[in-house]
């Protein structure tokens, strides 16, 4: 048993719970048996914080059953190993190299000791974050909802989006406040911090920390946190942009609205692209070139170690580099005067072409399956579901058995990563000394 096996074993193993209890009468607001393959769509889109849905969460479930979703929404956002590495701390079981191992991998980070420490920063960063966000969403449902629904409402949907799900309890997502600025920038905050991933968090936390209690010592930010925070920040801008541009005169979606409120939305699309699937205008209306844009986002994705999906913002930055280091003719790939680990690079080769082909198995598979559906649409759908994303231009539900199978295959499949999910299936590599001599060849 692996650890990659372990994780991989560990979210099938929630998933089932997940959709045992979401069998049950007390799950559904009808009171009857839930369909086994709806509770097997949601648990699965919970778990692995998508957000794609075949039924209405806030109307078909019942109280038990939106409970029990944001359970598995808190669980999968976490992590598999993270949450079960916890509750062995709390019974007092102490870490064995492998459990160690296990988080490291599930985590992705670079650090193998004080995982103790890690677990509780991590925990503890997380239930501030959703608090705030649930305190600051307040004012926004009571006056509509009162102090107890209000409540609820503000928990769910600060849970759902730090952990990049986007599973809402309302029918049209966030339509109804798309122009209410103030919601829109706490969903859209918690999303990104959710997104960054917790190292970047963390050495944020630490400078801003200094700096309030005067130390002069200059710091020196890591090679991921300067990556990471860069391509965020030109990839929200660029998203921004090209939405509004292209959506401007849509009378579908932001045409008649003011400038304002345009940059508005189309600031919270660029967001939520990345991983996290709120929707703020009708996603089905939108233009065809917009749709690829945002194809292109939701295949990029969030950062490691966040609770987002896709190929990572890290690994499309270092083929960037690499291009650019091609392109100069240099055999060596730097980034902010750092050199980057070959490894580094055949591993971000790997995830991007292991991704795409995924993602073309997916779209192929369901365009045999469900043939009455637009292409675009159908590409759209795979992606979100592979990139964890949970947007749809509204087929999910049109999809026939099949299809959702795959839509399911594909969010765990992105959830779990797909090297991870390779390695556990192949096993880990044997070592071996032997090296081949070796040839060129012509390329491009």
């Amino acid at each position: 048993m692996t650890v990659s096996r372990t994780i991989c074993t560990g979210f099938l193993a929630l998933i089932i719970v997940g959709t045992l209890l979401l069998m049950l009468p007390f799950a559904t607001a009808s009171g009857d048996w839930n369909s086994p393959l709806v509770a097997l769509f949601t648990a699965t889109s919970a778990v692995c914080v998508t957000g794609l849905i075949v039924v209405d969460t806030g109307t078909y479930f019942s109280s038990f059953g939106q409970v029990i979703v944001l359970a598995l929404i808190q669980l999968g956002g976490l992590g598999y190993m993270t949450a079960t590495t916890l509750l062995l701390l709390l019974v007092g079981r102490r870490l064995c190299l492998k459990d160690r191992l296990a988080i490291q991998q599930a985590m992705e980070t670079a650090e193998l000791a004080n995982v103790n420490k890690l677990l509780v920063s991590i925990i503890s960063m997380t239930l501030i974050f959703e608090l705030a966000g649930a305190f600051c969403l307040m004012p926004t449902f009571i006056t509509d909802f009162g102090l107890g629904r209000s409540l609820w409402l503000s928990i769910f949907h600060s849970i759902s989006a730090f952990n990049n799900a986007g599973f809402s309890l309302f029918s049209d997502s966030l339509i109804q406040y798309a122009e209410n600025a103030w919601p829109m920038a706490v969903i859209s905050a918690l999303i990104i911090l959710g997104g960054i991933g917790y190292q970047v968090i963390m050495e944020a936390f630490l400078w801003g920390r200094d700096r309030l209690q005067g130390r002069k010592k200059r710091t020196v930010f890591s090679l991921h946190f300067r990556i990471v925070t860069s391509t965020t920040l030109v990839l929200l801008l660029l998203g921004t942009l090209a939405f509004l541009l292209i959506e401007y005169d849509n009378p579908k979606t932001l045409a008649g609205e003011g400038f304002g409120l345009k940059i508005l939305l189309a600031g919270f699309q660029s967001v939520v692209m990345r991983t996290a699937g709120f929707n703020s205008i009708d996603i089905g209306a939108m233009e065809t070139s917009a749709l690829f844009v945002a194809i292109a986002l939701m295949f990029v994705g969030a950062s490691p170690g966040s609770t987002g999906g896709g190929i990572k913002t890290t690994t499309v930055r270092i083929l960037l580099m690499s291009t650019l280091a091609a392109l100069r003719g240099r055999d060596e790939v730097d980034c902010y005067q750092r050199q980057i680990p070959t490894t580094r690079v055949l591993k971000a080769l790997a995830v991007v072409v292991a991704s795409a082909i995924s993602v073309i198995i997916i779209t192929t598979c369901i365009s045999v399956t469900d043939p009455n559906l637009s292409f675009i649409g159908i590409l759209f759908e795979a992606v979100s579901a592979f990139a964890t994303v949970g947007l749809s231009t509204g087929i999910t539900a049109d999809l026939s058995i099949l299809g959702q199978l795959f839509i399911i295959a594909a969010m765990y499949i992105g959830r779990v990563g797909i090297l991870l999910l390779i390695s556990a299936l192949l096993g880990d590599p044997s070592p071996t000394s032997i090296h081949f001599p070796e040839e060129d060849l012509l390329t491009g």
